[in-house]
């Protein structure tokens, strides 16, 4: 993920092309960069938004932006009556609540990541038997 200007970039790699390419995510315009590169996909990136802002300048537009700060959800109705009661009895309106549910759910997933990275770290520091083996030979 890349983030510029509050506009956030997905990247893929072609491995046929060699060649990384992404695109803006969440904006209805199609926003897209591309590069041989970290280095040239980075500025391909901010070039891209530094362009389309511009682009939208130059024809009087307000640039979409990627995030209101609202979003319409559709649920069933008994699940509906169910939250709205777990908000009432927590004392909150039902957008707090589900702010708060929300955030719970972000910061889960953000342990969950962290977690994961340390592991994959730790596995890479940690030699392996074979490695280990080797070295006990040589030391003898």
């Amino acid at each position: 993920m890349m983030e510029y200007q509050g506009y956030m970039g997905k990247v893929e790699f072609d491995d046929e092309a060699r060649l990384f390419h992404g695109e803006v995510l969440n904006t209805r315009d199609v926003i897209t960069f591309q590069g041989r590169s970290v280095d040239e996909l980075e500025a391909a990136f901010r070039e891209s938004i530094d362009d389309y802002l511009a682009f939208c300048k130059a024809r009087g537009e307000t640039p979409e932006r990627p995030y209101s700060g609202q979003f319409v959800t559709r649920l069933p109705p008994q699940l509906h009556r169910e939250v709205s009661t777990a908000a009432a009895l927590a004392g909150k309106s039902l957008n707090a609540w589900v702010v708060d549910r929300l955030q719970e759910g972000v910061d889960k997933a953000a342990k969950v990541k962290q977690t994961a990275s340390t592991r994959q770290k730790s596995k890479a520091a940690t030699p392996s038997p074979r490695t280990q083996s080797k070295a006990r030979k040589q030391r003898a």
